[in-house]
């Protein structure tokens, strides 16, 4: 059964926080990781104003690889992988890890850029 259309826009789903769990994706605390740790190495590769082959040169990479992380498509990039991308950029890496709240129920992985 169709949702009237003017039904469908009054109704409002609050987000969770992670669009990737809202869209019941997949491995979704590692996606968020990914595409946190992506933006911020993109960020800095904008920062820098280093070309595609520049780029690709500093992190042993080639440029194709340099186009995908730029259009976010992180299939190929581990966390682990992107985590070494940040250390070859010069940029320090620091993992906290902490006992969760207990007024919440599932324990998160956060990425914050400083």
């Amino acid at each position: 059964m169709a949702i009237p259309r003017n039904e469908a826009r009054n109704t409002i789903t609050p987000s969770s926080g992670n669009v990737f769990a809202d869209l019941e994706l997949a491995n979704a605390d590692e996606r968020k990781t990914q595409m946190r740790l992506a933006f911020a190495i993109n960020q800095l590769l904008d920062k820098r104003r280093l070309s595609q082959v520049e780029a690709a040169r500093q992190l042993g990479i080639s440029q194709p690889k340099i186009s995908a992380l730029a259009n976010y498509r992180l299939a190929g990039f581990s966390v682990e992988r992107l985590l070494h991308f940040l250390n070859a950029l010069g940029c320090d890496v620091e993992i906290v890890i902490r006992n969760r709240p207990r007024s919440r129920k599932p324990a998160r992985t956060y990425v914050t850029a400083a």
